[in-house]
């Protein structure tokens, strides 16, 4: 739906509900998403599916939809033989989708479009997202994310969802490529303790955000809910800015055995906390589906 006012203004004035994860939502409703384009598959196969995937998390709660774009991008599609026409087109739709879902949501509250923008490491698609330190420099990372992030805000998204950065190369060239595109971001880290993926101090990473005026909420998202726990204090204070938080559900991805172990540790006691703690934009990452959200929903709007 149309909004009567920006996010950040939204963001000034209390706390969002962000979406959980898109993957697992996609999953759960049948679809295969080992291709290399991951969700962002279903852009050309069944866009429908990802529309249906937003509306699930509109209607347990969320505020804001997280698009379908975190590894769409211009090479990937190459790879599977996409045009940069048809490929731009594709990116256009991942925020159209959730335009759709959220006008199909029929909400009484302003719903909200963040367009994904995820790391270089994502289209490589072998895990170096987590690690960062591709070898690149900071004006190559730079030549690499701008065209796509021109084609997702000429898609007039509420905001860009810079996330799961693993290094602070990558987002020093994420915020020098959305200077003049005239959409405010996020700035969302993936870490581990106290450190970016590449081992940076979390604090010098998010105080590179602290005098970007385009970017509206820095924070975490795609690591353990025990690592935002300090996270997100952190990024409050060294930014002053609102703080974005979006973890996985705790439990951890055994790669040789290609399955989850342990235990979710998302909790809404945490979420109680990250609120006290400076959080306006609270969400989930992978393996959150709509009813965590659901819950997570309940508690921002009790408080």
């Amino acid at each position: 739906m149309h909004q009567v006012r920006d996010l950040a203004e939204a963001l000034a004035s209390g706390t969002l509900v962000l979406d959980g994860g898109m993957s697992n939502q996609l999953a759960a409703a049948g679809h295969d998403l080992s291709d290399e384009l991951w969700s962002a598959r279903l852009l050309t196969d069944a866009p429908e599916a990802i529309t249906e995937a937003h509306l699930a998390y509109f209607e347990a709660g969320a505020d804001v939809a997280i698009t379908a774009s975190y590894q769409a991008t211009f090479e990937g599609f190459a790879r599977r033989g996409i045009d940069r026409d048809r490929a731009a087109g594709l990116l256009a739709l991942s925020v159209e989708s959730a335009r759709e879902a959220a006008r199909l949501a029929r909400a009484s509250r302003p719903l909200w479009v963040a367009a994904s923008i995820g790391p270089y490491g994502a289209m490589l698609a072998d895990g170096s997202e987590y690690r960062g330190r591709y070898g690149l420099t900071v004006a190559e990372l730079e030549r690499f994310h701008r065209p796509r992030m021109e084609a997702l805000a000429a898609a007039r998204p509420d905001v860009l969802a810079l996330e799961t950065v693993p290094d602070t190369d990558e987002a020093e060239a994420l915020l020098r490529a959305l200077r003049g595109l005239g959409v405010p971001a996020w700035l969302s880290y993936s870490a581990a303790g106290d450190r970016t993926r590449a081992g940076q101090r979390l604090e010098d990473a998010f105080a590179l955000a602290a005098g970007a005026d385009e970017v509206i909420a820095v924070g975490v998202n795609c690591c353990t809910p025990e690592d935002a726990d300090h996270a997100v204090a952190l990024a409050a204070r060294v930014t002053g800015k609102p703080v974005v938080v979006y973890p996985n559900s705790g439990e951890r991805w055994d790669a040789r055995a290609r399955g989850w172990t342990g235990r979710p540790t998302f909790s809404t006691a945490r979420v109680t906390r990250w609120q006290e703690s400076g959080a306006r934009l609270i969400g989930g990452c992978c393996r959150v589906g709509p009813e965590t959200i659901r819950s997570v929903a309940e508690v921002i709007r009790a408080a």
